[in-house]
């Protein structure tokens, strides 16, 4: 579990699905998960699960943040319209969604930088190997702590509890 100065998470640009500008600032006070999503993955149906978290503890301060990315495969290949509605026809999702980004690489969105920077993968790797890699925040940013695909969202219950 990484911790530190969580404040610049919170001012890092980003685009919501529907194009508009923002940061984070909102969700500072809140207990996030942060997705890398795509709609063509075998773990897409996490989405179901993610849905199922996000609406169970957002009374309590919480969060899902989807940011879909279609560097994994190519499965992510649609527009912010056409991933807008899948997410919600397939899998009824009304947590926050953002524009589709890259995770990895020059490219790399500098969220995920930091998120990677903060939360090390297996043997100190930064790079995300693949579609629903997940990042835990604490409230305020302190701490991050991250979650390979293959980890359902409900194996993050008790991790998430201890945020709560």
């Amino acid at each position: 579990m990484a911790g530190g100065d969580g404040r610049a998470l919170y001012d890092v640009p980003v685009r919501t699905l529907r194009g508009d500008a923002q940061t984070l600032a909102a969700y500072a006070d809140k207990v996030i998960l942060i997705v890398n999503t795509a709609s063509q993955c075998v773990f897409t149906p996490q989405y179901e699960k993610l849905e199922t978290l996000h609406r169970k503890y957002e009374a309590r301060g919480f969060s899902v943040l989807g940011f879909p990315c279609n560097q994994f495969g190519q499965q992510e290949p649609g527009s912010s319209v056409e991933i807008a509605a899948f997410c919600e026809s397939h899998f009824g999702v009304t947590f926050p969604l953002f524009e589709k980004i890259d995770v990895n690489g020059d490219t790399a969105h500098p969220l995920f930088v930091t998120l990677k920077e903060r939360a090390p993968g297996i043997f100190g790797t930064r790079a995300i190997k693949w579609n629903f890699t997940k990042f835990l925040v604490s409230r305020g940013g302190r701490q991050v702590q991250r979650f390979a695909p293959i980890t359902t969202p409900q194996e993050i219950r008790e991790e998430l509890e201890l945020f709560l």
